[in-house]
């Protein structure tokens, strides 16, 4: 039966009707009502005139059949009942598959401010449920079961591309169902995502309406007429002043004490009570005392502490705080003739300010035995083998012997001097096999570290000359000689800092094969551990101190644009392509791939004289002029881990064992020390550091000493050599 309005009618939904309406849940609109509540809108159904007309006289079996006696009411209710959602508002009933249900009341389970509640779990995430076939449980207790959802993702993607209402279909997580949005709710979103007030019709920017004057009103804003209790004393109030005096003449209550007003003064410096403010504090100490007077302050003082004339005319030509009185002792006849004493004021305030000032700390004594101080290190017999003893002499230079360098086999060493030659020694016998002269002194000899190719470097005057010793394997040197003629020249001359000349005649013949000039004098060269470069340092203060040869390719070149200071020496990392350069105060580090600075070292030294490298890379050591070596720990800090003292004088040459952890350093007071210095291969583990031989022979001259020390390549041996014209070996 229709009614004009879309008037609702009480419906209670059989199995069948469920099942059809459960298919049906996903073409629902926005005039539909969910499947679950059993209401469905007959004012939005498009239903004929005839259906209109048999729903009717369903409507009047109904009736007819509801008015049963309350016995088939009752043998009705002990049958299951279906749930009444709804009740409409002519409360009509309508043909259900059970017969004989009763009349229910319309407004029996209604409230007008309660909303329409088909799922009753509550406020709680629906996310528990998700496992569930069902979503909740309607009034009646019964489950609400989830939609069959038969659509998988590409049903979805063609309903999305399908249907124009996709956009503002949403699901409802209480019921599970799509609930498509109407005009108004989806513009209602669109205010609120935009920030704006849900109500079109709210003004916010209305006037504000002062309820409350600001003007003080002559008469009340209520006629209320005054409570008797406000004009008539309350008896309670006096019953409890009454047990308030009572209390207070018997003396349970004492009043408060008035405070007084006048300020305490304590001595602060006083022998302090445990129990007072000051003696509970932990770091108080109490002033010192006062020395008592002695016979010199009595007023009637012995002779002997009287001073004569020339001892008052001493005293007081010292100063103040060199004097051992301050005062003069004086002698009067009695006690009534001693004035008073005019300094009391000055110095009784002079304690003041002394206590005042001095800042008094409790320092807690702790008994450590010193002893336990010192750092405990190994001795030095578990570290063995390291060199002790003086096993050979090398003798034939006339003049200093400033520079050494050793074969990679440690079969040959070679040394330069200041008498303008260059000797070479057989190690193991200290006979000299070769003797060199050139025109100058010899500044630094360096010999390939390249076992397959047999070069000495010798830095002289202006010049590099490159030797082949011509000892040892005569396949070796002279595959040498056949690698050095074996050069061409490029097509086209490049411009170099430096000149490339091939040894001839009587110098070929002496063994000089390539020479190098250079348009200042040479202090140092070095080769690269590959044995193919050089680098050579100059006494020059341009950019062009530090020059790096190649030898197969006949090419030099200078690295830096610019000078940093004045170099002494430079070396090359052993591992990495990485290039050190030492200036006076600072070691830095330079990156040869990517031609940039990578670390600058403080040495806190005034002036570096050598420094060597360890063969892992990764520590380096540095000797100075001020008698201090530093060991700089590259991956810790730019700072040095550690700086040693151990020499009087300053340090000429630094050097590091190649497998041993080894080093040494030689010093102008003609000695050489020893030291064991292992680093680990833990990175947590710090670098163990620990002198173990003094090493003398050497005799000083003309204020120099041991000018350089070298290590075998392969033994714990180490040579040295000094200004007094020789060379030693230390095994």
């Amino acid at each position: 039966m229709e009614r004009a309005g879309g008037s609702r009618r009480l419906s209670i939904p059989s199995t069948q009707v469920l099942e059809e309406q459960t298919q049906e849940s996903d073409d629902l609109t926005d005039s539909e009502e969910s499947i679950y509540s059993g209401l469905e809108d007959s004012g939005s159904d498009s239903s004929s005139e005839e259906e209109a007309e048999d729903q009717d006289s369903g409507d009047e079996e109904t009736l007819k059949g509801s008015s049963l006696s309350k016995k088939a009411q009752a043998g009705a209710s002990s049958q299951k009942k279906e749930p009444v959602q709804c009740p409409s508002l002519e409360a009509e009933s309508v043909p259900s598959a059970q017969q004989g249900l009763p009349r229910r009341d319309e407004y029996e389970e209604d409230s007008s401010d309660e909303e329409d509640v088909r799922n009753t779990v509550g406020n709680i995430p629906m996310e528990w449920y998700q496992e569930y076939p069902h979503v909740g449980y309607d009034l009646d207790g019964k489950r609400i079961y989830k939609p069959i959802r038969t659509k998988d993702e590409l049903d979805k993607f063609l309903d999305q591309m399908e249907n124009p209402d996709y956009w503002r279909t949403v699901q409802d997580k209480l019921t599970g169902v799509d609930v498509r949005l109407t005009d108004e709710q989806v513009e209602l979103v669109q205010r609120l995502q935009k920030g704006q007030f849900g109500d079109v019709h709210l003004n916010p920017y209305e006037p504000a309406v002062d309820f409350f004057s600001s003007q003080v009103m002559i008469h009340p804003v209520t006629n209320r007429p005054a409570d008797k209790r406000s004009f008539i004393p309350s008896l309670l109030e006096k019953e409890k002043v009454s047990k308030l005096v009572h209390a207070i003449k018997m003396g349970w209550i004492k009043p408060r004490k008035p405070k007084e007003d006048t300020p305490s003064y304590y001595d602060l410096w006083a022998q302090e009570d445990p129990n007072s403010i000051l003696g509970r504090h932990k770091m108080h100490v109490p002033a010192p005392k006062l020395r008592l007077p002695g016979h010199e302050e009595s007023y009637n003082p012995p002779p002997e502490y009287l001073l004569s004339e020339e001892e008052k005319l001493a005293w007081e030509q010292q100063e103040p705080a060199e004097r051992k009185l301050n005062f003069l002792p004086q002698q009067y006849r009695c006690l009534r003739a001693v004035p008073a004493y005019s300094r009391f004021i000055h110095e009784r305030f002079e304690r003041c300010l002394d206590l005042y000032l001095c800042p008094r700390q409790r320092k807690m004594r702790v008994n450590v035995d010193p002893e336990e101080l010192i750092p405990k290190l190994p001795k030095p017999q578990d570290l063995q083998p390291f060199p002790t003893t003086q096993a050979l002499v090398y003798r034939g230079h006339t003049g200093l012997v400033r520079c050494l360098s050793i074969s990679p086999s440690g079969q040959w060493l070679v040394s330069g001097s200041d008498d303008g030659t260059v000797r070479l020694w057989e190690v193991s016998s200290a006979r000299c096999m070769k003797t060199l002269a050139v025109e100058g002194v010899v500044k630094s000899v360096a010999w390939n570290p390249n076992p397959a190719v047999c070069l000495v470097a010798v830095a002289v005057e202006q010049s590099v000359l490159l030797v082949n010793p011509g000892l040892g394997d005569k396949l070796l040197y002279g595959a040498t000689d056949q690698l050095i003629e074996a050069y061409e020249p490029p097509a086209e001359e490049r411009l170099q800092p430096v000149t490339w000349a091939v040894a001839a005649g009587a110098e070929h013949s002496r063994g000089v094969r390539l020479i190098i000039r250079h348009g200042k004098p040479v202090k140092q060269v070095t080769w690269h551990p590959r044995g193919d470069y050089l680098a050579s340092v100059l006494a020059d203060d341009g950019h062009t101190q530090v020059l790096i040869h190649q030898a197969s390719k006949r090419w030099s070149q200078s690295p830096f644009r610019r000078s940093q200071g004045q170099v002494q020496c430079v070396l090359f990392h052993p591992l990495r392509p990485f290039f050190f350069v030492a200036t006076q105060r600072y070691v830095r580090l330079y990156n040869l791939l990517k031609q940039e600075l990578t670390k600058k070292l403080l040495t806190n030294c005034k002036w570096v004289s050598s420094m060597a490298v360890h063969p892992a890379g990764d520590n380096l050591i540095c000797g100075s002029y001020d008698s201090k070596l530093a060991w700089f720990d590259l991956d810790l800090s730019t700072k040095p881990y550690r700086v040693l003292r151990h020499h009087k004088k300053a340090l000429r040459s630094v050097a590091f064992h190649k497998h041993y952890p080894l080093f040494a350093s030689g010093s102008d007071d003609g000695s050489v020390i020893v030291c064991h210095g292992m680093v680990y291969n833990d990175l947590l583990q710090n670098p163990l550091i620990v002198p173990v031989k003094v090493l003398k022979g050497h005799a000083p001259a003309r204020d120099l000493g041991v000018l350089d020390v070298l290590f075998h390549p392969t033994q714990p041996w180490l040579f040295s050599s000094g200004a007094d014209a020789t060379i030693r070996l230390f095994t």
